[in-house]
């Protein structure tokens, strides 16, 4: 049978399945049984396709998933980086959009405190959206904001998500969380900018208010008792990667520890809190772990069948420079964006893109970064992005999915920009984790 053919039948039972409701992991089970008894030899496939799950499931990189969500649950459900906002909102002055701008720099430090983009997003709107909605702000400048900035938590570490594909995609973890810091930064600084042009153009969409002086002495003293203490988290995880001290497992750990003793020291951790943590944690990891377990046998049957070397050998052969079949590759990935989840889009495309990646000689923390922005941007774009029904969750009720469409859409293209940029500059991604020891 022609490679093309497999692949035809492999990805059209798939889109079939999960257009009827099946769930994403279910979907993929039922394809991989069949593929299994045709391509992997009966019974003997069956068998293994049973060891293919149980090696992909027990593999130490999987390990900080849990310690990730984990470790943003308590930081959540603690309370504590409520109070950060607070401390950031003394500091910054009169500046247009104000809000708006205080909901992109809270919402970049709660991405370095949790792994969730919908914790992150539920968080920033609920605390947010009725103060901008008070003031008169346009749901423009209320909405998009955390639309934007919610999903930030899945390029900057900790990224629960960026250790799935780092798994799927076999990158190196502690090489593609450090590559999401700077690129992170990039997307927070074009938000930044846009709100503040908009905002010079057009004040009305956030009218300016008066704010209340605060002395310098007490925003330092705020500052060094709320919002220091939690860069310790962040170095646990980040820096004890990046010094070479401790793999992405042991950071989670350390990060899960220093958030339960942070919490603890400020009097804000109790069983309630615990318990809340621990089952939040439990439901994300399941479902990744149901996912990761689907996708692992998908990528052997594509191999074995031979529709992954075909695929290779066609791409490869087409008279396009390297850069246009990226290009192509990450528009394919919008185009799925706008139907599927995340994960779905992971498993769909990593066994495909990635063999195609090597083969071109691209760096594979790069791709990773860019496929990350993807999938983020994925989150936000109509009509079936996630985040925007958590948005219409904590929105305003008389705010229609319409006026959240619009309010998101500036900020997928200011992503597209840090795409283009990153493609243009990999060194923005790729030289971070080139440091680390």
């Amino acid at each position: 049978m022609e490679w093309w053919l497999i692949l035809f039948i492999f990805l059209g039972a798939l889109i079939f399945l999960l257009a009827t409701g099946l769930p994403v992991a279910f979907a993929f089970f039922l394809i991989n049984i069949v593929g299994a008894i045709l391509f992997l030899g009966g019974p003997l496939g069956l068998r293994q396709m049973t060891l293919s799950i149980f090696n992909g499931l027990t593999t130490f990189t999987l390990a900080p998933v849990p310690l990730f969500v984990f470790m943003g649950e308590i930081l959540f459900h603690s309370g504590m980086a409520i109070k950060t906002l607070d401390v950031v909102d003394k500091w910054m002055g009169r500046l247009p959009g104000r809000l708006s701008l205080l909901t992109v720099i809270g919402g970049t430090i709660f991405s370095n405190l949790s792994g969730s983009t919908m914790a992150n997003t539920a968080m920033l709107g609920s605390l947010m959206v009725p103060a901008m909605s008070s003031r008169g702000y346009s749901k423009t400048m209320s909405l998009g904001p955390i639309l934007g900035t919610g999903g930030i938590a899945m390029i900057i570490p900790p990224s629960a998500l960026a250790i799935v594909l780092g798994t799927l995609a076999h990158i190196s973890i502690g090489k593609l969380l450090l590559a999401g810091i700077f690129p992170g930064l990039l997307m927070a600084a074009l938000y930044f900018s846009y709100i503040i042009l908009r905002c010079r153009i057009n004040p009305s969409l956030a009218p300016a208010y008066e704010v209340s002086e605060v002395s310098l002495r007490s925003k330092v003293v705020d500052l060094f008792k709320y919002v220091v203490p939690l860069s310790t988290i962040v170095f646990l995880v980040v820096g004890l990667i990046f010094l070479g001290i401790a793999t992405p497992t042991e950071a989670a750990a350390m990060g899960s520890v220093g958030a339960i003793g942070l919490a603890g020291t400020y009097r804000r951790l109790s069983l309630q809190t615990i318990v809340k943590a621990m089952k939040g944690t439990l439901k994300v990891t399941v479902m990744t772990f149901m996912i990761i377990a689907g996708s692992t046998t998908f990528s052997q049957l594509l191999a074995f069948s031979g529709a992954t070397r075909g695929m290779v050998e066609f791409v490869t052969s087409l008279p396009l420079s390297p850069i246009m079949v990226l290009i192509a590759m990450q528009i394919i990935l919008i185009l799925l964006g706008a139907f599927m989840e995340q994960i779905s889009m992971m498993m769909v495309s990593v066994p495909i893109y990635m063999p195609i990646v090597n083969a071109l000689g691209f760096d594979s923390v790069w791709f990773g970064i860019l496929m990350l922005i993807n999938l983020e941007i994925a989150f936000t774009t109509p009509p079936f992005g996630l985040l925007l029904f958590v948005m219409k969750g904590v929105a305003p009720p008389d705010t229609t999915m319409d006026d959240i469409y619009r309010a998101a859409l500036p900020f997928i293209i200011c992503d597209l920009i840090a795409m283009a940029i990153i493609m243009s500059f990999p060194g923005i991604a790729i030289w971070l984790p080139n440091l680390m020891k």
